[in-house]
């Protein structure tokens, strides 16, 4: 019988040339999981933590659950092997463990596509499709009006069809807002990202301002905890967006069944992987709610192969710099799996020498 025979995890300290986003992220840990079977297939993952802080303890909880439940171990399916290091979390919680989970996740889903010699959303089950993605990247919250439609025009000059500026529930938005709609053509989508930087009062203005505009939806006006909030904004003016900041597949239950947003955005790291993904995005399915998760497209474009849920994937450059294979955006800004086993990422040369962590 097959076996895991060598699992290995790492940490990178990824400091970017300059903050990015609404949370203007300046680094990120990236915890890298190796794994290798007896018959030679290979499997690459990966989680992150925004901010760069906290990977040490990741990467531990990463190398304990390696040791105890994947190394020499019986091969098994990607979510029998997630489901088992779940399991190991009831005495000590979710947190940094879940964000390892991910990685392993990642790299067993990788090997098992590999192992079947297919894409990785074939090996999930899927059919390869185009999604349209939107451009999320190069937004700031501190942007002036001008800025904030040069930067929208430059998405769409590469043939976006959509667009997400940064807002911050203040009363420069409606100006921005205005600018960023004026400068696009009709056809292209615009959505707003709060960052979670609005209490309730905000919240109802800045969707009031939304609905004025014409946005497809408003991303975190309240912070995730927030759900009385968030239960008496819906159903609000514009349609609501929420997710990446969920740790668990329960913390999305409410915001699904209670029908509190439109379009949920899971997050690798925080979700706790792509096996977890994938049974969000059937309970975004029975619920009628769309979903687009938070960045990486080039892997979040496997999930798409698998539910009609997605229906956004978001382009935010971030960790795209360290790994070679991305998918190529098509032509009227969609974008496809390639064509190869697993889901096509190996490491970029000089990356672990670069960044590899030292104390």
């Amino acid at each position: 019988m097959s076996r895991f025979e060598k699992a290995e995890a790492t940490l990178l300290r990824f400091t970017l040339d300059q903050p990015v986003g609404g949370s203007s992220v300046s680094a990120i840990d990236v915890v890298l999981v190796e794994l290798t079977d007896s018959d030679g297939a290979t499997g690459l993952g990966f989680a992150y933590v925004i901010g760069g802080v906290g990977g040490e303890v990741v990467l531990a909880a990463a190398r304990s659950a390696i040791e105890r439940l994947v190394l020499n171990q019986a091969l098994v399916p990607p979510q029998s092997l997630w489901r088992r290091v779940l399991a190991s979390f009831n005495r000590s919680g979710l947190g940094p463990n879940m964000v390892a989970l991910a990685a392993i996740d990642v790299a067993a889903w990788d090997m098992e596509a590999r192992r079947r010699g297919v894409p990785m959303g074939v090996a999930m089950g899927g059919a390869p499709r185009a999604v349209p993605v939107y451009g999320s990247g190069g937004f700031t919250p501190n942007q002036s009006p001008q800025e904030a439609a040069d930067t929208a025009l430059a998405h769409v000059a590469r043939g976006l069809s959509g667009v997400k500026p940064r807002v911050r529930g203040s009363s420069g938005d409606a100006a921005l807002m205005g600018a960023v709609r004026a400068a696009l053509p009709r056809e292209v989508q615009v959505m707003f990202d709060a960052n979670e930087k609005c209490d309730l009062i905000r919240a109802r203005r800045l969707l009031a301002e939304a609905r004025s505009h014409g946005a497809l939806f408003v991303e975190e006006p309240l912070p995730a905890y927030a759900l009385a909030g968030y239960r008496s904004l819906a159903p609000g003016p514009v349609a609501l967006a929420a997710g990446e900041h969920l740790q668990g597949r329960s913390a999305f239950l409410p915001f699904l069944s209670e029908g509190l947003v439109e379009l949920i955005q899971p997050d690798l790291s925080m979700a706790g992987g792509l096996t977890p993904v994938l049974e969000i995005a059937t309970m975004a399915e029975a619920f009628d709610v769309s979903m687009s998760p938070h960045f990486l497209p080039g892997l979040f474009v496997h999930v798409a192969c698998v539910s009609p849920s997605v229906t956004w994937l978001e382009e935010f450059p971030l960790l795209e710099s360290l790994f070679e294979g991305w998918p190529e955006l098509g032509p009227n800004g969609l974008l496809k799996p390639r064509e190869v086993p697993g889901h096509g990422l190996s490491v970029a040369p000089d990356v672990r020498k670069k960044f590899a962590f030292r104390k």
